[in-house]
């Protein structure tokens, strides 16, 4: 299957499906001497892995990483980093009746479409399951980026109509709640959202956020590699993902130029901006302020109510999906987000050593 490598310089290769015996992923052109191990790629798969907390599909999975070769002694070699993920829960059973039958909101026709056959035990490939390599290939990335002072966050800034107040805004409470929202209030209301349209068998949509800081100016290219288009490839292959914005977004159609620029002054010798509309990019370049990205998710495809759909012999069915489910995709998706998103900077931020002598 093409598609399943994201990267130039540094380059991961996904593989595995979400029935399949593990989810796995190998790292290419990471630059020997960076420390990292088993434990620190963890604490990012912790914050993906299904029923770790509220509002999560049930299916316990303990989502543990084996790190395969390319790392001694806790420290990167500069070969090939294979890293694998095991399936332990799988219900292959939940599944029986989509054998024939395409779901909804899912992959299911495309698949048959292109290939003329697909594995419909949760999707294969196209399950939010293949995520955990990309994880697990980010964590290494965002902790390149450490070295350098740069730092990639994300979180869940709204689920349905509820949004995040900024003036509320704590790094601590991401953590804190269920739904990995940086604002207590919010989190409470939209948990009590989402058990509504639980109880009436439904999902919801939500957006992430996700913050960079400390990346210096000169990163990506001018053309077709501009930083902003990379994040939007590499944003935009997360399931699920219908829209991606950068710094003010959709909202630059009802803006002024003399609004929307944001003008430029010396603070203590060096170049500063005085807003920040662009979202960090100019001309595919950073210019030296926050990277602010948001991605907008479309509400969980699996819902337990009956739908209208079609087999594959052309009939028109009804169709009760069981299994087990995750009501909104956000809170979950954001480590996706912020992992994504590391290793994205990260492949532009060493390509960019051969910019200039």
């Amino acid at each position: 299957m093409a598609g399943s490598v994201f990267g130039k310089e540094l380059v991961m290769t996904t593989w595995g499906e979400s029935h399949g015996a593990g989810i796995g992923v190998t790292v290419d052109g990471c630059p020997a001497g960076l420390s990292i191990t088993e434990e620190y790629i963890q604490t990012y798969l912790d914050r993906r892995k299904p029923g770790g907390r509220d509002f999560a599909t049930p299916r316990q999975e303990a989502d543990r990483v084996r790190i395969l070769s390319g790392i001694f002694e806790g420290k990167t070699m500069g070969t090939p980093i294979s890293m694998m993920i095991e399936n332990t829960s799988q219900r292959s059973g939940d599944y029986g009746n989509l054998a024939t039958t395409y779901r909804p909101g899912h992959a299911d026709f495309g698949y048959d479409a292109k290939y003329g056959f697909r594995d419909y035990r949760g999707g294969g490939r196209s399950s939010g399951r293949e995520t955990a390599g990309r994880v697990a290939a980010g964590a290494v990335a965002a902790r390149l980026l450490e070295e350098y002072g740069v730092r990639v966050q994300a979180y869940v800034s709204a689920i349905g109509p509820v949004r995040c107040d900024p003036s509320r805004f704590d790094t601590e409470e991401i953590g804190r709640n269920a739904l990995a929202m940086p604002d207590a209030a919010a989190a409470a209301e939209a948990a009590e959202y989402l058990k509504k349209l639980m109880e009436e068998q439904d999902s919801s949509g939500s957006e992430v956020t996700c913050i960079v800081t400390g990346l210096p100016a000169g990163i990506g290219e001018p053309v077709f590699d501009k930083l902003d288009a990379v994040l939007g490839q590499a944003i935009f292959s997360i399931g699920a993902v219908k829209a991606v914005e950068i710094g003010d977004g959709t909202a630059v159609v009802q803006a002024r130029g003399s609004v929307n620029n944001d003008g430029f002054y010396m603070k203590e010798g060096v170049v500063s901006k005085h807003t920040n509309h662009a979202g960090g990019i100019l001309g595919g370049i950073s210019d030296g302020s926050d990277i602010l990205l948001r991605a907008s998710f479309k509400p969980t495809p699996s819902i337990f109510r009956e739908q209208e759909t079609v087999n594959q012999d052309g009939e028109n069915v009804k169709l009760s999906i069981r299994g087990r489910h995750d009501p909104v995709i956000g809170p979950r998706a954001s480590v996706v987000v912020e992992t994504m998103t590391a290793f994205a900077i990260a492949d532009l931020f060493l390509r960019n050593r051969s910019s200039r002598i």
